[in-house]
């Protein structure tokens, strides 16, 4: 009942969650709770049709981080996702690229370096080569007419943005010219015009050997020097040459050096002197010494003390 100065009058609300609704309430997954997987994608990357039995679909995982590009390749059991190969752009400095390891030329880095290390462990490298040097072309992998075919996955996002320019394009390119075979366009590659639909080659060029962050090197540095060395202190720091033809050849050699090398290199042995807490456990023969120590021990006491 609610009152006003003009008299009182009842509402009725009607009651949504009620007893029935809550009887009824499907908690969702996790993952999705945490906001953390978009399962309306996931299943239709992972589903795999009933007349191929247990073969498995292969996905090419792109997460970035503010500070790290990851690629993965992996499938689905039931049991979870196994991984086949992985690759970090913080594995870049061992290839020549010691900073910047989270821009569209690192991340074009990582999937070249994932493409290359998964098909050395199949066996396929030398069958599938992809893009010797990168052009900012469309490129599709080719079929060989003897031996084996090309490892074929797809992209996944995750809950990434697929703007045109992402980096998680840059990765994407770098896969498929590292050979393997991704079903994709060229929509959504830097350089890419809405209205004339085609693709800016060049400009996708010096995306990947990071032409873009030379040229606001330049700008930067002639506009504002204290902010210039402030933003790029690692770059300063690691000897980068600040040049758009300096970025081109540095990841030029990169690349080179990943097709060279692509194999993840064996951790180190750490010897670690690992402090004990607890005593040792005691086996039977070393528990009977000790209480016919004692008794000893006890009996001398008790003859000292008769004397």
């Amino acid at each position: 009942v609610f009152s006003t100065w003009q008299g009182s009058f009842t509402m009725f609300v009607k009651v949504v969650k009620n007893k029935a609704y809550y009887k009824r309430f499907q908690v969702k997954f996790r993952r999705r709770r945490e906001g953390k997987t978009d399962y309306y994608a996931r299943k239709r990357l992972v589903t795999q049709a009933k007349n191929k039995y247990n073969t498995p679909r292969y996905r090419l995982v792109v997460r970035i981080s503010n500070t790290t590009v990851t690629c993965q390749i992996v499938y689905s059991t039931l049991q979870g996702d196994k991984v086949m190969a992985a690759a970090y752009s913080s594995e870049l400095p061992r290839y020549g690229v010691k900073c910047g390891l989270s821009n569209y030329a690192a991340a074009y880095c990582t999937g070249l370096l994932v493409a290359r290390r998964l098909l050395v462990s199949l066996k396929l490298d030398s069958a599938y080569t992809g893009v010797e040097e990168a052009t900012g072309e469309e490129f599709n992998i080719e079929e060989n007419e003897e031996g084996p075919r090309p490892f074929c996955c797809f992209l996944d996002v995750g809950l990434g943005y697929t703007s045109c320019g992402s980096r998680i394009f840059g990765a994407l390119k770098g896969a498929v010219d590292g050979g393997l075979a991704i079903p994709h366009g060229t929509g959504r590659f830097p350089g890419y015009d809405g209205e004339s639909k085609e693709l800016d080659v060049d400009t996708h060029r010096k995306y990947i050997f990071g032409g873009h962050v030379g040229e606001y090197m330049e700008y930067l540095e002639g506009e504002d020097s204290e902010a210039y060395k402030k933003q790029f202190s690692s770059y300063i720091k690691n000897g980068v040459s600040m040049t758009v033809d300096g970025m081109e050849a540095m990841y030029k050699a990169a690349h080179s050096a990943i097709r060279a090398n692509p194999a993840r290199p064996a951790a180190e042995k750490k010897d670690v002197a690992h402090k004990r807490y607890s005593k040792r456990r005691t086996n039977l023969k070393q528990r009977k010494d000790k209480v016919k120590q004692k008794k000893e021990a006890f009996t001398w006491k008790m003859a000292q003390e008769a004397e």
